[in-house]
């Protein structure tokens, strides 16, 4: 890795979800992810990708390694796949419906209101609010997202590289042509 050779000060966050579509990692890796890091010679380090606490601590930590000239490090977010890997995907064929059931428990939303509730005090309009606030920011992003004017077929080669470039310049006229020929079909 770059990174490790150039002793670059960067944050790797896998977030592990422990499958590969229908094959689990286990059956993939024969060492956790976190410990391949010690390969390139840059610590790794796993955490449960379910606290969003421990999450928090880690990557402090992470980024004050690299902002102090330590180098790269690896964070492993130890989680799990609740849904299915794609709409094809049925996931009851490979895994256990009792291994969903246990990190249903898990759920990161709910262990911070818990969080908040039994250390902090925090009571339900606190929860009432932070909702009302999300809708209205949802909404906010949904008028914006649908008042935004549709971009050109063009678009997606204005800005390839900083400078014109030969090749992209051939596959902009190319896809043109091609999206043309459909005019008036």
């Amino acid at each position: 890795m770059w990174a490790a050779v150039y002793d670059a000060p960067v944050v790797f966050y896998c977030q592990n979800n422990q499958w590969a579509i229908s094959e689990p990692t286990s059956r993939q890796s024969r060492v956790p992810l976190y410990k391949r890091a010690a390969g390139y010679g840059f610590p790794g380090i796993r955490v449960d990708g379910n606290d969003v606490l421990a999450c928090l601590a880690v990557t402090r930590w992470a980024l004050e390694e690299c902002r102090t000239g330590n180098g790269p490090v690896l964070i492993e977010a130890f989680t799990y796949r609740m849904d299915a890997h794609t709409t094809s995907d049925d996931p009851s064929r490979y895994r256990l419906a009792d291994e969903l059931e246990l990190w249903k428990l898990k759920d990161p939303i709910e262990r911070v209101r818990v969080n908040l509730v039994r250390e902090h005090g925090v009571g339900q309009e606190y929860f009432d609010g932070v909702q009302a606030e999300s809708d209205a920011l949802a909404a906010r992003f949904r008028e914006h997202c649908l008042a935004m004017p549709q971009p050109t077929p063009d678009r997606m080669f204005s800005q390839v590289y900083a400078e014109g470039s030969p090749f992209v310049e051939a596959q902009r006229a190319g896809y043109l042509a091609y999206h043309e020929s459909f005019e008036g079909v």
